[in-house]
């Protein structure tokens, strides 16, 4: 097994910024609320609230439903900054972190992404999961724009 420098961890781990024309509000709303959420990114079962666990659900085409992404809400501290762990199947039950900065610029809100522990739950498989994970944030976060316009 091979120790990862904190170089490594930097190195991957996701950063995304993207700005809305909205208030801090109403982005933590798309991030925080079921029906919100449920617009940009996967349906949860329930509004995501501070100490609890959440499961975002896939809906199969027999309709068949089961949990896509798992984990639960480190902190939250509406409408400034959300932080939860982030479990897919591929991680085998590793947790990673996801932490979002709300903040106000230009009239708007600046968000700010950072997707952390990826290499430690991907093991051999980290550069193909950053990359997966990458591409849907970036998809993710365009729909929420969407979304949130």
């Amino acid at each position: 097994m091979t120790t990862m420098t904190l170089q490594d961890t930097a190195l991957t781990t996701i950063r995304k910024t993207v700005f809305f024309n909205a208030s801090r509000e109403t982005v933590w709303a798309f991030l925080t609320e079921k029906d919100k959420l449920a617009q940009w990114f996967h349906p949860p079962e329930k509004n995501l609230e501070e100490g609890s666990d959440y499961a975002l659900i896939r809906t199969d085409q027999d309709g068949t439903k089961a949990p896509i992404i798992w984990g639960r809400i480190i902190s939250m501290d509406a409408p400034s900054k959300l932080v939860y762990s982030f479990i897919i199947t591929p991680f085998d039950g590793t947790e990673t972190i996801v932490t979002w900065l709300l903040e106000e610029a230009a009239g708007g809100t600046r968000l700010s992404l950072t997707h952390e522990g990826v290499a430690e739950a991907a093991g051999p498989e980290t550069l193909r999961m950053l990359m997966s994970l990458d591409r849907g944030w970036d998809e993710h976060l365009e729909s929420m724009r969407k979304a949130a316009a």
